[in-house]
C-alpha cells in the first residue's frame, strides 16, 4: 500500500486510492465482526438439540425408573439461558427482529439506514452498556461467594449461568459495532438507487407531529410523574413508527426516561416550571432490571418456547403439509370451494402442531395460492383463506402466546391450553363453513376446478396416511398435558423430538434442513426474548414513575363495569398489535 501511494503524483488519484483502501478496511472490518458473531451463533444454536434430550431424558427417567433429577431440570434452562442470549447478537446481525414497518417502508434504504444508526447509538448503546457494567457486578458477586443453586441436589457454580449476561451483551456489543460499520459504509460509496424513496424528513415532521401531541396530553394530568408517564409512553409509540426494532426501543426509552427522572429528582429541570419528584430513579436502581433478566433466563416456563417453535418449524421441513395438500385436494376435489376447504383444515391441523404463525402462512401459501389462482378463485377470497388459516396457530394450543401469557399472567400453561382448544376450533369451523356457504351462494369466487374426480377409497386412505401421523403426534403433546401426565415444558420438548422423528420417517431430514431448522429456532426465540429485555427495562421504569397506578386509574375512570373494562383493554391491545405482522 505505502508503495502504491508513493508512487501516486496526481493529487485526486491519491485521494480515491486513500479512500478505496479505507473502504476495503471498512468491509473487512464489518465482515470480521459479522463472522464472529455468527460463528458463535451457529455453535450455541446446537444448544437446541441438548435442550430436547435433556427434556426427553427427564421424562424417561420418571416413567422408566421412578426417578426424578433436579440436575436435568436446571440443565434445561441452562440451555435455555445460553441459547436466547446468545442468540440476541445473531438475531441483530442478521436483522431479524419485529420492527413496526409501516412508515419503515416508504423510506428510501438510505433513510433506513440514518433511523439505523441514530437508534443504535440513541438507544441500543446505553442498555448495552447498563447491562454489561451491572451484569459484570452481579456475575463477580455470584463468582466471589459461590454461589451454587438453591436446591441441595442441584448444580453448583450458579455463576457460570450469571456471566453468560455480560459476556452475551458483548457479543451484542460487537454485533451492533458491525450494523454501525456496514451502514456507515453504505452511507458513504452506498448507490444511487439506495436514495429512492422518501426521506428522513417524513421521518422528523412525524416526531414533531408526536411531541405537539405529547406536549397537549400532558395537561390532562396534575404531577410531574403523571406527564412523565405519558411523555414516556408517546415518546414509545413515535419511535415505533420510525421502524427502529421494538426491543430495543422498550429498552432505550427505558433507559432514557430513568435519566430524565434523575434529574427531575436532583432539582435539574427546574427550568422547565415542573415540580420535582421522588421516583428514586438512577443508574444503580436501574441495574435491578439485571436481576429481572436473570429470572427471564432462569424461567422454566419459557423454556417451552425453543421447543414448540422447533417442533413447528421441524413439521414445516417434513413434508407433512405437502403431503396432506394432495390428499385432501383429491377427498375435497369436486367440492366447490374444496381447495380453500383443503387450506383451512389443513391450517387448523398444523395450527394444533406448530405454535408460531409465520411458518405456517408462508407455507400455506406457497403451497395453494397458485392452485387457487389457477382454478380461478377469487384473489381476496384466496388470500383471506390462507391469512385466516395460518393465523389459528397463535391461539389453538401448543401456541407460543399462550407460553408468553401464562409466564406474564401467572397463570397454568395447561389450563390456558385447555381454555384456548374450543375457541380456536369453533372459529375454524365457522372459517370452513363460511367457506361453504359463500361458495354455494356466489358461485365464481370458488368454481370447481376442471376435471375434477369424484373421491375414492384410495383417496380416504392417503388422508388417513397422512393426517394420522400429525394426529398422533398433536395427541402425543396437548394429551399428556392435559391428562397431567406431563408439564408443558416437557410436552414441549417430546413434541420436538416427535417432529423429528416424523421428519425421519418421511425420509424428509437431511443435515442441511436440520441446520436450517435451528437456525430458525435459534433466530425466533432470539427476537421473542429480546422484547423481553426491552419490556423489562421499560416496565420496571414504568412502574417506578407510578405508571401502574395511572394506567388502573384511567380505565377505572371509565365507569363501564367489569364487562365494559375488558372491552376497553382488549381495545387497547388491538390498538397496540394491528401494526405488527
Amino acid at each position: 500500500m505505502a508503495e502504491k501511494l508513493q508512487a501516486q503524483t496526481d493529487p485526486i488519484e491519491l485521494y480515491e486510492t486513500i479512500l478505496e483502501h479505507d473502504d476495503r478496511d471498512r468491509q473487512a472490518v464489518a465482515l470480521l465482526l459479522d463472522k464472529g458473531v455468527k460463528g458463535a451463533g451457529n455453535i450455541v444454536m446446537w444448544a437446541n438439540l441438548l435442550l430436547v434430550l435433556a427434556i426427553v431424558t427427564q421424562v424417561a427417567m420418571r416413567y422408566l425408573f421412578n426417578q426424578n433429577y433436579p440436575k436435568l431440570d436446571e440443565v434445561q434452562w441452562h440451555f435455555y439461558g445460553l441459547v436466547t442470549m446468545i442468540g440476541i447478537s445473531y438475531a441483530l446481525v442478521t436483522d431479524s427482529h419485529v420492527r413496526v414497518d409501516l412508515l419503515h417502508m416508504q423510506l428510501s434504504r438510505r433513510a433506513q439506514r440514518v433511523i439505523e444508526v441514530i437508534g443504535i447509538l440513541a438507544l441500543l448503546v446505553p442498555f448495552i452498556y447498563l447491562m454489561i457494567d451491572q451484569g459484570y457486578d452481579y456475575f463477580y458477586e455470584s463468582w466471589r461467594v459461590n454461589e451454587r443453586s438453591s436446591s441441595p441436589t442441584g448444580l453448583p457454580a450458579r455463576w457460570v449461568l450469571k456471566a453468560v449476561i455480560p459476556l452475551s451483551f458483548i457479543l451484542l456489543a460487537l454485533a451492533a459495532l458491525a450494523r454501525l460499520v456496514h451502514d456507515g459504509h453504505a452511507l458513504l460509496t452506498g448507490p444511487a438507487e439506495e436514495r429512492e424513496g422518501k426521506g428522513i424528513r417524513l421521518v422528523i415532521w412525524a416526531l414533531i407531529a408526536f411531541a405537539v401531541v405529547a406536549t397537549a396530553l400532558t395537561f390532562l394530568v396534575e404531577t410531574t410523574e403523571e406527564k412523565l408517564v405519558i411523555a414516556m409512553f408517546l415518546t414509545f409509540i413515535a419511535l415505533l413508527f420510525t421502524g427502529f426494532p421494538v426491543a430495543w426501543t422498550l429498552a432505550g426509552v427505558g433507559v432514557a426516561y430513568c435519566g430524565i427522572a434523575f434529574l427531575f429528582d436532583n432539582g435539574m429541570m427546574n427550568w422547565t416550571g415542573l415540580e420535582e419528584t421522588l421516583t428514586g430513579l438512577d443508574y444503580l436502581t436501574l441495574g435491578a432490571v439485571v436481576n429481572r433478566v436473570y429470572a427471564t433466563m432462569s424461567n422454566a416456563v419459557l423454556v417451552a418456547l425453543p421447543m414448540f417453535i422447533f417442533m413447528g418449524l421441524m413439521l414445516d421441513e417434513s413434508g407433512v403439509a405437502e403431503r396432506l395438500m394432495t390428499s385432501m385436494q383429491r377427498l375435497f376435489g369436486t367440492v366447490r370451494g374444496g381447495l380453500a376447504i383443503t387450506v383451512t383444515m389443513i391450517g387448523i391441523i398444523l395450527a394444533a402442531s406448530t405454535g408460531i404463525i409465520g411458518a405456517s402462512v408462508v407455507l400455506l401459501g406457497v403451497l395453494s395460492l397458485p392452485s387457487m389462482m389457477e382454478q380461478k378463485y377469487s384473489p381476496s377470497l384466496a388470500a383471506g383463506v390462507v391469512s385466516a388459516s395460518g393465523t389459528l396457530g397463535i391461539l389453538i394450543p401448543p401456541s407460543i402466546m399462550l407460553v408468553i401469557m401464562a409466564d406474564q399472567m401467572a397463570l397454568s400453561v395447561g389450563d390456558l391450553f385447555m381454555a384456548a382448544v374450543f375457541p380456536g376450533v369453533i372459529i375454524g369451523a365457522l372459517y370452513l363453513t363460511y367457506i361453504f356457504v359463500i361458495a354455494l351462494i356466489k358461485r365464481d369466487v370458488a368454481p370447481v376446478p376442471e376435471g375434477a374426480k369424484r373421491p375414492d377409497w384410495a383417496a380416504v386412505k392417503d388422508v388417513l396416511i397422512a393426517v394420522l401421523p400429525t394426529l398422533g403426534l398433536i395427541l402425543a403433546v396437548l394429551g399428556s398435558i392435559f391428562a397431567g401426565l406431563t408439564t408443558p415444558t416437557e410436552a414441549s420438548g417430546v413434541g420436538a423430538l416427535g417432529a423429528t422423528v416424523l421428519a425421519l420417517g418421511y425420509r424428509k431430514l437431511t443435515l442441511a434442513k436440520l441446520v436450517n431448522v435451528l437456525k430458525a429456532t435459534f433466530n425466533t426465540t432470539a427476537y421473542i426474548f429480546a422484547i423481553f429485555l426491552g419490556a423489562t427495562v421499560f416496565s420496571y421504569v414504568l412502574r417506578e414513575l407510578g405508571g401502574d397506578a395511572l394506567i388502573e386509574d384511567m380505565i377505572h375512570g371509565t365507569g363501564f363495569g367489569p364487562q365494559g373494562t375488558v372491552l376497553v383493554i382488549l381495545f387497547i391491545v388491538f390498538l397496540l398489535g394491528f401494526v405488527l405482522d
